[in-house]
């Protein structure tokens, strides 16, 4: 058999409104009763609430899987069922093999006991010998990079601390599905890497991964195929870049121009932020390769603005940052004056630049002592026609054109 978990019409239901359900002392119960032929009382039926509903799905051996979603689309509840925490109200799961769940922070740790008396405690309840365990436990401790505090209780531990140790416990231990929420997250960025390069090699042994996370650019990395969780029902799977890309598009702004719906009322107020080609053609949603893009920003500084700056972000279709320009950048400065009045400010994308694909532009706004960000305003697509992608095939997130001298 290749599965490694089989989910069958999943459905797990809440009940919304329900009362009476914590426990109260003797007298209290004694003085309901004796109220209650003299109270009125509308007694209305708890809502059930369906936090999954005919979720299925099969994930094989030595898969990794990532599960996306909006929040309250149903990630954490479904995640539970399959750590076994709760029980779904129907339909069933097969799971095939010792399972180890990273749901949050410091779940399954005691705090009293030590970094060190917490390893053994969550080896034992995966079920592992003491010898086992003993075999991994220098491994797990190089892992962490705990060693200073192993005999420290976890209770003294950063949330960094709690999530190097957790993560290192669950993934050394040999499970056969690690399931990992968006935990990583707080993690530093040297860890995330780390861990991620933990995950595929637990895939090269055969082990399978399930793995949570808001972060596209993680799942696009690290994951075959993806689950699309939307109001508890499973809305789409299938292989990473189109699944992503459709998550990624759905209620995204298509437009080449783009203007607040509401003035700001305070010192910068932008008019407008709009697309335009390099070349001087009418710009429609999609530009060749071999074609600049001029990022216009119309706005006006209506009251004195001290020294500052417009950020300009690009992103691609799997929501990974490309690069973040500035106002200040012809300065050679991290910010630059401003004069009132109203402005037109012109980023210039070079042409031969970027790859085909999809783009999303973000902007900073001024305001007050710091920036407010207007994120995924304008969108665009670079297509194959006349790019160097089209012409030799060669990969990369950018496909720049650069000079080169000869001797």
């Amino acid at each position: 058999m290749n599965e490694a978990v089989i989910a069958e019409g999943i459905g797990k239901t809440y009940r919304l409104g329900e009362q009476d359900t914590a426990y109260k002392l003797m007298r209290e119960r004694i003085a309901e009763l004796v109220k209650a032929p003299f109270a009125k009382r509308e007694v209305q039926a708890a809502e059930p609430f369906w936090a999954l509903k005919d979720v299925s799905f099969t994930i094989g051996k030595a898969e990794v899987i990532g599960l996306i979603g909006k929040n309250g689309a149903g990630k954490s509840t479904l995640l539970k069922i399959l750590s076994r925490i709760t029980e779904p109200t129907e339909g069933r799961i097969d799971l095939f093999g010792r399972v180890s769940s990273l749901l949050e922070v410091g779940i399954g740790f005691h705090p009293e006991l030590s970094g060190r008396d917490n390893i053994y405690l969550n080896g034992a309840i995966l079920g592992m010998s003491r010898q086992e365990i003993r075999n991994k436990f220098d491994e797990i401790v190089a892992f962490a990079e705990i060693t200073k505090f192993l005999d420290t209780p976890v209770k003294r531990y950063s949330s960094g601390m709690y999530v190097r140790l957790a993560f290192a416990v669950a993934a050394h231990l040999e499970p056969d599905v690690l399931i990992v929420d968006e935990v990583l997250a707080v993690g530093d960025a040297a860890f995330q890497q780390k861990c991620l390069g933990k995950m595929r090699d637990m895939r090269s042994k055969g082990r399978t991964v399930i793995v949570v996370s808001h972060n596209m650019a993680t799942i696009a990395n690290l994951c075959q195929n993806v689950i699309w969780l939307d109001a508890g029902q499973t809305k789409m799977t299938g292989p990473t870049q189109e699944i992503v890309h459709r998550y990624l598009s759905q209620g995204a702004q298509h437009d080449v121009s783009w203007m607040p719906r509401h003035p700001s009322n305070a010192e910068f107020e932008y008019h407008s932020v709009s697309l335009q080609r390099g070349d001087g053609q009418a710009m429609t949603d999609s530009v060749p390769g071999d074609v600049g893009i001029d990022v216009v920003f119309d706005f006006s500084v209506v009251k004195p603005l001290s020294d500052r700056r417009i950020e300009l972000h690009l992103t691609n279709e799997f929501g990974e940052l490309l690069f973040i320009t500035t106002s200040a950048d012809p300065d050679h400065r991290r910010n630059h004056a401003w004069t009132l009045g109203r402005h037109t400010f012109v980023c210039h994308i070079p042409p031969d630049l970027l790859a085909p694909g999809r783009y999303r532009v973000s902007v900073t706004h001024p305001f007050g002592g710091w920036d407010t960000a207007h994120e995924n305003i304008l969108a665009f697509t670079v297509t194959e026609q006349n790019s160097v992608v089209a012409i030799d095939g060669r990969g990369g997130k950018i496909a720049p054109q650069l000079d080169w001298t000869r001797d």
